[in-house]
């Protein structure tokens, strides 16, 4: 072993969660390195070549409003782009690209090799030094030592990573990379709690073989909106995606040879994602489905690969030939890549702090799927919280912690480290109690002010927001003010057109706004006085106005949520000692170790009656220490 030189901060991965860590601790001024099996994979997207989708689209334009990249990237190598779920409420109004895989990966590359403070490094990590609970170095397999006083997990799906394709299984990481598989050993050996998780990839097909005239096409919105709210414009879609469907032959296929399957032979003993099930358990799972839609989706424009959204296998290779053979518009597919099984070491989240950090060993940090989540959006999102504690951290500053009522990011890390996950974990709008005030469009007045108070939102574009939010604020009040009259006519036919009633009196333009079926811009002919917006500004004031009763409701909720997280539970209590609880809530309590009351009483297995003598056990602490916390 040699000594190289010493770091801030070590990231073991430049995936998407490694990525936003490594970004986000060199802008914050540490020292960091990033390491990487290959080069090459660097923002890799192994799976979908995608960005966003129902809930992951809120995450991104979170990580964009706190200063993170992948935003930038999507809109700088999209495709296609369309906003999901607009027949619904703005809560779930979701949005999502179809990405130039190798355009991304490029982009991504180059923002690391740009990074001052950065290096990005070639090279496995196989061990993790620690003196006296606290991580002091990394060491490659080649010997090289670094010396760091943070590590930040972020090794996605190559820990001990297995390919399996029907009864062929052997060691890989993603799109026939080399698996890490020393690491785990040192992980288990610092007392790392791992577990095995699964996930899984469709085959990739050759687009010179299909025939999309029996496939049905899928267009992009013609309003490009883009992720980051730094950008205005981004050009406009590329492509063109399609939809066909299995049918009965299919199934029929599948069935058949469901015993090769290795999900149901018994040789995948990693747990899968529940909502990203593949074609063989959907057809065991969904018997009475005759149907199960496919998105055929291009990977890029200098690649004739086309994407199988939603074939997911394991299959052996030739079930895999028929059953895709078997779907109109892929007759003769030409495979290019077989889909695959990957099983892969990942943590129990529950061993970590909301910071993300370890709480049995300082400065050692996780991040993405080896926390146990799934999709890039969900890792790239707790990559950026990591890179940002582990630079707080290392400069003595307060840790960044979100919470349910400001983001889904906040969501997402506290259902991991608090709930735990029992299978790879996804983000979806029902997981929060508090989607109408988490909406996408509204993430930068939401983030934005903590992004530039960690130091990651510049003084340009911080000037920008406050002069964007001061605008709303300025529009709300101006359209509560303005009144119209029952004599204009224009006014009238307006509200004909809309399918809403007639005024009969006069009413506030907010008034009309408030109506369902009226939109903000429907008024504009009727408004002569408006100021000139952008659009994004005057969609935040219709929202806020048409929703104002429900987001006062869960601004009440928020209130209550807060009192519960500001009281705080002191690292040191010992709560085998506490009589009162019953003894599953101290197992559950002990393991947990949460920070607040409102996190503890979200623990599986912690019921309201612990809750009560927890809380009256810390009040009389308090008292026995003079202190009125």
């Amino acid at each position: 072993m040699y000594h190289v030189e010493n770091l801030d901060i070590a990231v073991i991965g430049a995936g998407h969660a490694g990525i936003e860590a490594g970004l986000a601790a060199a802008r914050l001024g540490c020292k960091v390195g990033v390491f990487t099996i290959c080069l090459d994979g660097v923002g890799n997207m192994p799976c979908n070549p995608s960005i966003g989708g129902t809930a992951k689209g809120h995450l991104v334009c979170e990580i964009d409003a706190l200063g993170g990249e992948m935003g930038k990237a999507a809109d700088a190598t999209f495709l296609q782009s369309r906003m999901l779920n607009l027949g619904k409420g703005p809560a779930v109004h979701s949005l999502r690209v179809q990405s130039d895989r190798r355009e991304y990966s490029k982009y991504m590359k180059h923002a690391l090799e740009q990074q001052e403070n950065l290096m990005l490094i070639q090279g496995e990590i196989v061990k993790i030094e620690a003196e006296d609970g606290h991580v002091t170095g990394v060491v490659t397999h080649l010997g090289a030592h670094y010396g760091a006083k943070a590590v930040i997990l972020a090794t996605g799906t190559y820990l001990k990573g297995e390919i399996i394709i029907g009864e062929s299984q052997q060691p890989g990481g993603p799109d026939g990379m080399f698996p890490a598989n020393q690491l785990s050993d040192c992980l288990e050996e610092l007392g790392v709690p791992l577990r095995r998780f699964k996930t899984g990839t469709p085959a990739r097909v050759n687009r010179r073989s299909l025939d999309f005239s029996k496939m049905q096409v899928q267009e992009g919105d013609e309003e490009i909106v883009p992720f980051s709210f730094e950008n205005e414009e981004i050009g406009e879609n590329q492509v063109v995606c399609w939809l066909t469907a299995t049918n009965e032959t299919t199934h029929q296929i599948i069935r058949d040879n469901i015993h090769l399957s290795p999900i149901y032979s018994g040789q995948i003993h990693g747990i899968g994602p529940r909502y990203c099930p593949s074609i063989e358990d959907k057809i065991m799972r969904f018997k009475e489905k005759t149907a199960h839609q496919l998105f055929v989706e291009p990977c890029g424009l200098e690649t004739e690969e086309m994407y199988l959204q939603g074939l997911s296998s394991s299959l052996p290779e030739f079930v895999q030939r028929q059953f895709i053979h078997s779907i109109k518009g892929l007759e003769k597919a030409e495979i290019m890549r077989v889909a695959y099984a990957i099983q892969y070491d990942c943590v129990d989240p529950q061993a970590l702090y909301p910071t993300l950090e370890f709480k049995a060993i300082q400065g050692l940090y996780g991040a993405g799927q080896f926390n146990g989540s799934s999709g890039y959006e969900e890792a790239a999102a707790q990559g950026l919280v990591a890179g940002i504690n582990a630079a707080k951290k290392i400069q003595g500053k307060e840790p960044l912690i979100l919470d349910r009522a400001n983001s889904y990011i906040g969501t997402l890390i506290d259902d991991l480290v608090t709930k735990g996950t029992p299978e790879p974990y996804r983000m979806m709008t029902s997981r929060s109690e508090y989607r109408l005030l988490l909406r996408q469009d509204n993430a930068d007045l939401r983030l934005t002010p903590i992004g530039y108070e960690i130091g990651l939102i510049s003084d340009e574009r911080y000037a920008k927001f406050l002069q964007k939010r001061a605008n709303i604020e300025a529009e709300i009040e101006r359209l509560r003010t303005t009144y119209l009259s029952p004599n204009n006519e224009v006014l009238q036919e307006i509200l004909d057109r809309c399918g809403t009633p007639r005024l009969s009196a006069g009413a506030s333009i907010a008034d009309l706004i408030a109506r369902p079926q009226v939109s903000y811009f429907d008024l504009a002919p009727v408004d002569p006085h408006r100021p000139v917006l952008k659009k994004a500004e005057g969609r935040q004031a219709e929202i806020s106005i048409k929703y104002e009763g429900y987001i006062k409701m869960q601004l009440s909720k928020v209130r209550e949520f807060q009192k519960l997280e500001n009281r705080r539970i002191p690292e040191d209590l010992n709560y085998a000692e506490m009589e009162g609880l019953r003894l599953e809530a101290r197992q559950k309590l002990a393991a947990v170790r949460p920070v607040s009351i409102g996190q503890a009483s979200r623990i599986s297995g912690v019921s309201p009656a612990d809750i009560s003598v927890l809380m009256i056990e810390i009040e009389q602490r308090n008292k026995h220490h003079g202190t009125n916390e």
